[in-house]
């Protein structure tokens, strides 16, 4: 009796997994940065992604958290309750409000000066679209950024 219902479980289980669609993952790029208003000992600024849905159905959101280390360290985090729909073979682009802190600034800082080199230092970004309670994606992005050389005043 224990085997039929363990073996029950089993398939039922398999037959569930089977109900979510295959997805492929979403594009997403940072487009662009600007300055927000800031407080005190932070700085703000508002990360432009661009979602791009390489799949047959759309993809519903209802928020989104992003976070951002550079050059192994952590810089800058954000959330942002929006929430819409990415049609099919569509994109979109969010604005997400990211906080910077002092004590990251500081971290990067002294990291930095212990490097003494600002070309193409790596950064990760890594997030989430959340979409209920097997609907929520998760993205990373890999990539260099290069800061401006003050030796020869170039960016």
């Amino acid at each position: 009796m224990r085997r039929l219902i363990a073996l029950s479980l089993v398939l039922l289980s398999l037959s569930a997994c089977a109900l979510f669609p295959n997805r492929d993952p979403l594009n997403i790029n940072v487009v662009g940065i600007e300055p927000l208003p800031s407080q005190d000992l932070e700085m703000r600024f508002a990360v432009k992604l661009r979602l791009q849905n390489p799949n047959e159905t759309a993809i519903d959101y209802n928020g989104v958290a992003l976070d951002l280390d550079v050059n192994g360290r952590p810089l800058a985090s954000g959330v942002s309750d929006q929430h819409g729909s990415i049609g099919r073979f569509s994109e979109e682009v969010l604005v997400v409000p990211v906080s910077v802190s002092a004590f990251s600034v500081l971290r990067q800082t002294l990291g930095l000066s212990q490097n003494q080199n600002v070309d193409n230092l790596p950064y990760t970004l890594r997030g989430k679209l959340a979409g209920g309670l097997f609907g929520t994606l998760r993205f990373i992005d890999h990539g260099t950024l290069s800061l401006p050389n003050a030796a020869n005043g170039t960016w």
